[in-house]
């Protein structure tokens, strides 16, 4: 009988991190944000990586005060549809816009991300 209990208790999550948190889009953060509608995920997270690559064009070659703006726009988008990778990066590279690396950073992020999207809407 205490194998039977054991089968339907409810898993530990002391470990940390929930699983969809640590890939580049959090789905379970999109599903609440769509309603779980999956071809409005799809749509959104397309959008998303359009968005996110005129912004990456965006800041090649711009003033501090123009890439500031464009990762403040940057980290909201990714915010919303669950790119926690994308905006964190976009944050730091907000706090300093003349920081080459974190502009690097957010590079990264931003091609991991749609990567992540391509393969989903496959």
């Amino acid at each position: 009988m205490a194998a039977v209990s054991i089968a339907f208790e409810a898993p530990e999550t002391t470990r940390g991190v929930c699983p969809s948190q640590s890939r580049p889009i959090d789905l379970v953060h999109l599903a609440h944000q769509t309603m779980g509608d999956k071809s409005l995920e799809v749509e959104v997270l397309q959008m998303f990586a359009r968005q996110a690559r005129r912004a990456l064009q965006d800041m090649t070659g711009m003033d501090a005060a123009t890439t500031v703006a464009v990762a403040h726009r940057l980290k909201g988008a990714a915010s919303a549809v669950g790119a926690f990778k994308v905006s964190s990066a976009a944050e730091k590279l907000e706090a300093d816009g003349g920081d080459a690396a974190a502009k690097a950073v957010v590079g990264a992020a931003v091609i991991e991300a749609e990567n992540f999207i391509n393969k989903l809407c496959r």
